[in-house]
């Protein structure tokens, strides 16, 4: 079969029809056909992030063509999952169409909340039930996914445990805890031992993500918006040091460094 789904059909009818072309045993896409779940989650993930960089740069037109490739990657799991006999892409919308219901009873139901705050408990309420209901979760933490980026599962992990009380009290009780794991990586840095100081970096982010849960902010976020810092500010670096026909590794610390403060005063300033 030749030519690409009419154009006539609703476009998210189209989309699936070329997904089945491209997996059609045999006249599809060889590369599409030796695709499995396995081998497409990391495109999945990559599209996610793609999605979270344009909302980041606020750039509508590239967040709606990088959202059409996130759905792409919704079909082609949807696809090979209707090849095996498992479901189908109408199942996973059906799926989060109840979904999203039952978990919003104060607007298809008659359930109502006080308060933000108490909606937000009923959310996490509805979702405790739906685990029970699987009955997968042994732990409170099973079913946190092991894949989400490992600031963001820090976060999660912290957030399920102060369900139950397990918490640190204050703000201050955090910052004191992590004035303690700073100076337990000091004391292994000191030492020379770097597998110690490994573990004891990997306690210290830990309780940095357990600081920005507490603040109500998301590590990955802020995170990222020091990267943006940094690079436009390394960017200056390099441009200033090209006015004068140099590039960083023919320059020196002191130099870049002046440089540096230059754009840090003019940005604060």
């Amino acid at each position: 079969m030749s030519g690409s789904p009419p154009e006539t059909l609703p476009p998210l009818d189209r989309l699936l029809a070329i997904m089945a072309r491209l997996r059609d045993p045999e006249t599809g896409c060889p590369w599409d056909l030796q695709q499995t779940f396995a081998t497409i989650a990391p495109y999945t993930v990559e599209e996610a992030y793609e999605v979270a960089d344009a909302i980041e740069r606020a750039d509508l037109s590239d967040l709606k063509e990088e959202l059409g490739d996130l759905l792409l990657q919704v079909v082609f799991h949807a696809r090979m999952a209707e090849e095996q006999g498992a479901f189908d892409f109408q199942d996973v919308a059906r799926a989060i169409n109840d979904k999203m219901v039952r978990r919003h009873p104060h607007v298809f139901g008659s359930e109502s909340y006080a308060s933000l705050k108490a909606q937000k408990a009923g959310w996490e309420q509805l979702k405790a039930e739906e685990r029970g209901a699987k009955g997968r979760a042994e732990s409170l933490l099973d079913d946190v996914p092991t894949g989400l980026p490992a600031l963001t599962r820090a976060v999660k992990l912290s957030k399920r445990a102060a369900r139950v009380g397990f918490v640190w009290p204050t703000i201050a009780a955090v910052v004191e805890k992590l004035d303690e794991e700073v100076a337990e990586l000091k004391a292994e840095l000191d030492a020379g031992d770097v597998d110690k100081a490994r573990q004891e970096m990997g306690d210290v982010l830990f309780v940095v993500a357990n600081l920005a849960r507490t603040l109500d902010v998301d590590p990955e976020d802020a995170l990222r918006a020091t990267n943006a810092k940094f690079t436009r500010r390394f960017r200056y670096i390099e441009a200033k040091l090209a006015q004068d026909g140099k590039t960083p590794d023919q320059s020196d610390l002191a130099e870049m460094d002046a440089l540096w403060d230059e754009i840090r005063a003019a940005e604060k300033g």
